[in-house]
């Protein structure tokens, strides 16, 4: 009976093993999305969350590749793209080799700000060519098309009425006729953003809530949501129409805990445009 016990506990502990080995393996996560404009063009956005500076071979080509296989338009770094506590060298060796090649486009997560380096991390995506946004808007035209990119810092250390502020700033900034994207952080702000006018919200920080429950698309738990969490991975509709994606994110080592039915991921977002 012990030794039919023990080989029970020898398996049980191989496919948990196993689970969080396969846990940890990257994926490319793609969407397709359809917005009415005065041109018949696909857009390509890739969407790079909470990548927290970790480490994904040497040069970090084994991210890097995945992106390049993507082809965008345009790269997004939502947030946590450093890390508070791993050196940042992972981090600037991606954004060096992405802004070569891409349009690229960074807001801060809340470890940026947990560093107490926010601004020398800023400072460093700016002096090689990547779009910082504050509280402000962007302008690119992609195949004929207007795009408004927009972003807000992380309000971890800032009122609410600071971060508002923000938003309202960058929505203003913005034209009605172009196709208005928002980055931004956070994901649990959807009552906030409900009262704005975007077409596509693009986020991160919840890590899918590390443990991600299968089939219900809800997070064990995750920050500024809490247990079961709602917002967790993958594309919302809300109130107002616009679209919420949440990306699970890249961070593997940067966390104590494994992430379980929970693939580290790279967004890919086809946005279809047409009359």
């Amino acid at each position: 009976m012990k030794k039919k016990v023990r080989k029970i506990f020898v398996f049980l502990v191989l496919i948990g093993i196993l689970i969080t080995v396969w846990g940890f393996v990257p994926v490319t996560e793609r969407m397709v999305l359809t917005y009415q404009g005065d041109t018949s063009a696909d857009i390509r956005i890739v969407l790079v969350t909470d990548l927290h500076s970790c480490f994904y071979g040497k040069d970090q080509k084994a991210l890097l590749d995945r992106i390049d296989r993507e082809d965008p338009d345009i790269v997004i770094f939502s947030g946590d793209f450093f890390d508070d506590k791993l050196s940042d060298e992972n981090a600037k060796i991606t954004a060096s080799d992405l802004v070569r090649k891409y349009p690229c486009y960074y807001v801060t997560g809340n470890h940026e700000y947990w560093s107490g380096r926010v601004d020398e991390m800023r400072e460093f995506m700016r002096s090689i060519g990547v779009t910082v946004l504050q509280g402000e808007c962007s302008t690119i035209n992609i195949e004929g098309t207007d795009i408004d990119i927009c972003g807000v810092d992380d309000p971890t250390y800032m009122t609410s009425s600071a971060w508002k502020e923000q938003l309202d700033r960058a929505y203003e900034a913005s034209d009605e006729d172009h196709l208005r994207i928002l980055a931004s952080h956070r994901p649990e702000q959807v009552d906030t953003y409900s009262d704005y006018d975007f077409d596509l919200i693009l986020t991160g920080h919840a890590h899918a809530g590390q443990i991600r429950i299968p089939f219900l698309n809800i997070g064990l738990f995750a920050p500024d949501q809490g247990v079961m969490a709602k917002y967790v991975s993958g594309k919302y509709t809300l109130e107002n129409g616009s679209i919420m994606i949440v990306s699970r994110g890249l961070a593997r080592e940067s966390t104590p805990l494994p992430r379980v039915f929970n693939h580290p991921e790279i967004v890919s977002i086809e946005v279809v445009i047409g009359p």
